[in-house]
């Protein structure tokens, strides 16, 4: 009995549940801005305000949820974590089937939201997707490689044993900001298989097809990442 319950303590872990609700409130909050507030539409002035919607979102969440999960709240992160070497297998699996599931919660919620809209909605209008369009799909698989990388090693280094402060949730979130400036006219600058996987569900159509590249590539820069620490090649 004793052990059975302890199981079902593991599928319960408050951890994983922070992991769901954080994810959640990134995809609501992000592609939110991108949707309800229209900022989708006024490409490029709109960039640095999308941008700021999930970076700063990312630091809410780093300071709010932070302390019980660590706020990974993407894939890649948890990944990066996982290779280098601070979290074990399980949890990882765990963390990234919350993350997943919180991001289609997210973006059900937010249909739920543009549904209501007075003039009316129709998905075919987006919801926020990543996608590239304006470039090859070897310049998006590089921008996607690229940014996640960056993200995931300020990430790694700035929660390290050595390289942690108090802003660090300050100083994610900035950078999931300033690398919307550069990367988001390329791939989108997803860095998130989550964030991706969320809006592309119930869209559908080119996001369905074009999500393996943001299931796919962030996750290997991840993978990088991590490796790059653990080997003390690129570490705090």
């Amino acid at each position: 009995m004793q052990a059975a319950a302890a199981a079902t303590h593991n599928y319960l872990d408050k951890r994983y549940l922070a992991e769901l609700v954080g994810t959640l409130a990134l995809v609501l909050v992000g592609c939110g801005a991108i949707t309800m507030s229209g900022f989708g539409g006024a490409f490029p002035l709109a960039i640095p305000a999308i941008g700021l919607a999930f970076g700063l979102t990312v630091t809410a969440m780093a300071y709010g949820i932070g302390p019980i999960s660590g706020a990974h709240l993407n894939p890649a992160v948890t990944v990066s974590m996982w290779v280098a070497g601070r979290m074990e297998a399980k949890d990882a699996i765990f963390y990234i089937v919350a993350q997943c599931i919180g991001a289609l919660i997210g973006a059900g919620l937010l249909v739920l939201l543009l549904k209501g809209k007075n003039s009316g909605y129709n998905l075919a209008d987006g919801l926020g997707q990543t996608g590239w369009k304006d470039y090859s799909v070897w310049s998006a698989i590089l921008g996607e490689f690229v940014a996640t990388l960056l993200f995931t090693l300020v990430i790694l280094n700035v929660t390290s044993e050595r390289g942690a402060t108090a802003v660090a949730g300050l100083i994610i979130g900035l950078t999931l900001a300033v690398l919307h400036l550069g990367f988001i006219a390329v791939s989108g600058c997803s860095v998130n298989p989550a964030r991706s996987l969320g809006p592309a569900v119930f869209v559908g159509g080119t996001a369905l097809e074009q999500l393996w590249l943001y299931l796919v590539v962030p996750t290997v820069a991840g993978a990088v990442s991590g490796w790059l620490v653990k080997g003390k090649i690129l570490d705090a």
